[in-house]
């Protein structure tokens, strides 16, 4: 069976890829705009089932609480649970998501990842407000798009182990799906300007290329040439044939188990207790619990070499060891 953590992260890869086919489709007006609204969704359930894999899949964990009003007017120390309108509890959207896993689990984000996500997010605010006719905001949704979908294949890889080589996962050039000799007579509205200009100004910050592990837009650029196939290229295959030349190491997926690395458990800990202190005391507790498989794992960089750079993950029920030596605050949600 499934955990939810697992599930949540399955539903997030069927959105992107449901955003990639629509976006890759030979004549769909709505290119760009269905495109930011599947891949944003895509990227709340990430967020979101990532909160739970570190949480050990606890629900509350995604839950937006509130504060209610007391009858003296003052407001209550205690959190409560959100519901909506049909009753069900509210979760956390996507940069409330972004910012739990930062601050209240130690996760490590680049900003970058953050800033493309915001663009993002601009692209699907502002959909319902213009009608998108003109090829350099196109172009700029495309730089933006085939960025976030590389920023997300990382992260889908780190924390889910899940590989996409099974997936065609690319965004169409828009030279095959815009006539740009139209696409210049087409004057920019008001709408579309601020837009472009806002992408622009979000550019500027960043030293983009495409060797980063995370970008905030991939520049494209267009050209078209004839190829020899013989002398020009090489052709390289996917394959699950044994006897094939192998050219990636793979490694034992310990991610779902032990998902919380050195930073990530320290940081929980700080959250939980009110008398830890990152000193002797916590090294000594932990070390003797990292030779303990039910709590600890190792990963090699060359699963094959022993001797090869290695780091830590934690399984979260190695926080029952550390509530035996540490205080636990008092909760103030329900």
């Amino acid at each position: 069976m499934k955990s939810r953590a697992k599930t949540l992260a399955g539903k997030s890869i069927s959105s992107m890829l449901s955003a990639i086919e629509i976006y890759n489709k030979p004549d769909f007006k709505y290119r760009e705009e269905t495109f930011a609204i599947l891949a944003t969704n895509s990227w709340e359930l990430l967020l979101k089932a990532r909160i739970l894999q570190l949480s050990n899949n606890k629900i509350s964990s995604i839950l937006s609480y509130e504060k209610h009003r007391n009858r003296d007017g003052e407001l209550s120390k205690k959190d409560y649970k959100i519901k909506n309108r049909s009753g069900n509890y509210n979760t956390v959207g996507l940069f409330k998501a972004y910012d739990i896993l930062i601050n209240e689990y130690g996760n490590s984000l680049q900003g970058i990842v953050r800033e493309n996500l915001e663009a993002l997010v601009e692209i699907r605010d502002n959909s319902v407000h213009f009608i998108n006719k003109d090829f350099r905001l196109s172009k700029k949704i495309h730089e933006i798009g085939t960025a976030s979908i590389k920023n997300y294949i990382r992260l889908v890889y780190l924390w889910f182990g899940v590989d996409f080589s099974q997936y065609d996962i690319f965004l169409m050039p828009i030279g095959f799906i815009r006539n740009l000799s139209s696409a210049k007579a087409i004057t920019v509205s008001g709408e579309e300007k601020k837009l472009l200009e806002y992408i622009r100004s979000s550019e500027q910050k960043f030293d983009d290329d495409e060797t980063n592990d995370f970008n905030f837009t991939l520049n494209i650029d267009i050209k078209f040439r004839r190829v020899n196939a013989a002398s020009d290229a090489t052709e390289v295959l996917v394959t699950n044939d044994k006897d094939a030349l192998k050219v990636q190491l793979t490694e034992e997926d310990i991610r779902d188990k032990y998902p919380w690395d050195f930073k990530i458990l320290t940081t929980r800990l700080c959250k939980r207790y009110l008398d830890f202190k990152q000193n002797l005391k916590y090294h000594k507790l932990r070390k003797p619990l990292t030779k303990d498989p039910k709590y600890c794992r190792v990963r090699f960089l060359d699963p094959s070499n022993a001797r090869s750079g290695s780091k830590q993950f934690f399984n979260p029920n190695i926080i029952k060891e550390f509530d035996k030596h540490y205080t636990v605050r008092k909760q103030k949600t329900e």
